[in-house]
């Protein structure tokens, strides 16, 4: 029996009318690049992930070039990520000229480790130390990676955060040890998302979104 990777057909069936107002409203608009129907998804993106602003891009990989790039990390810098993830995570990083490194994943988690996080870090001699410019964690299978723990690290060692949350729109972390959610995404510099077709909310095609957290900084 053939067993496709992946079939939308059912998905898609019942959602069929929606998508095709939708999609005659921008064809009657004439309005394909960018547009009303683009700012308005980047705001109801922000809103429900409580963020300050998000941008429509063309991919999650795309998201994630461009964070890198809107914080300043280019050639010969160097960004921690995981080795269990898709391979935009790290060839983001090399596309930019930078250098990924690794910090391995809870075995049981299969998650950025904090520990392992830390030891990659002071390992490094202290010319490289003086290149590390960012973290790249990623969030897989509705586990939010533990960025309580994460971003003090980060704040001991000067480090940014952009979360890789291809895969997490509408998943949540536990926020300062109290019951409240904070979205995939929002605690970092930067959050980055995709809508490729298989992803808890997809695209017909590619579609992204990184969000930036804007600081006195910037």
């Amino acid at each position: 029996m053939n067993v496709p990777m992946l079939n939308l057909k059912l998905q898609y069936a019942r959602i069929k009318d929606e998508m095709r107002r939708a999609v005659d409203d921008v064809l009657a608009s004439q309005q394909f690049i960018l547009g009303p129907t683009v700012e308005s998804f980047e705001q109801d993106i922000a809103r429900y992930t409580d963020t300050a602003c998000a941008v429509g891009v063309s991919s999650g990989t795309d998201a994630l070039l461009l964070s890198l790039m809107a914080l300043g990390i280019g050639k010969d810098d160097l960004v921690i990520t995981t080795p269990f993830t898709f391979f935009s995570t790290a060839s983001s990083i090399s596309r930019v000229g930078a250098i990924p490194l690794f910090a391995d994943i809870d075995p049981v988690t299969y998650i950025m480790d904090p520990a392992r996080l830390e030891e990659a870090i002071v390992s490094l001699p202290t010319e490289r130390r003086r290149r590390l410019k960012a973290i790249m964690p990623v969030h897989l299978y509705g586990q939010c990676a533990d960025m309580e723990s994460l971003a003090a690290i980060a704040g001991r060692h000067g480090l940014r955060i952009i979360e890789d949350a291809a895969q997490a729109l509408g998943a949540y972390h536990i926020k300062d040890g109290a019951a409240q959610k904070q979205h995939a995404g929002s605690r970092g510099d930067c959050g980055c998302f995709s809508f490729f077709p298989t992803k808890n909310l997809g695209a017909c095609g590619e579609a992204g979104v990184p969000r930036h957290e804007q600081t006195d900084d910037d």
